[in-house]
């Protein structure tokens, strides 16, 4: 369970993430808008993704708990693709 484990932190670390950028957003104000999104995409859609990828590799290694790890996955899933729509569509 070692994987699954690892993407439930990575959830909790872009939900983490998440709140750290939303309570110091008045120090994003000067930066140009590209910045901006690497920033999020690095702070909140790339542990998500390694998230939901590792909840996965332990899903086919069956690790244990699957019913954890699956919703992991979900949590991790629809933590990226949300905050990757945000990245893409906000300007």
């Amino acid at each position: 369970m070692k994987l699954g484990r690892a993407s439930l932190f990575l959830f909790g670390l872009s939900l983490v993430l998440l709140i750290a950028l939303t309570v110091f957003e008045s120090a994003l104000v000067g930066m140009p808008l590209w910045a901006e999104r690497v920033v999020t995409f690095l702070l909140l859609i790339l542990p998500a993704g390694i998230g939901a990828v590792l909840g996965v590799m332990s899903l086919l290694r069956r690790e244990g708990h699957a019913w954890l790890t699956v919703i992991a996955i979900v949590l991790n899933t629809i933590f990226a693709i949300f905050h990757l729509m945000i990245v893409l569509f906000a300007g």
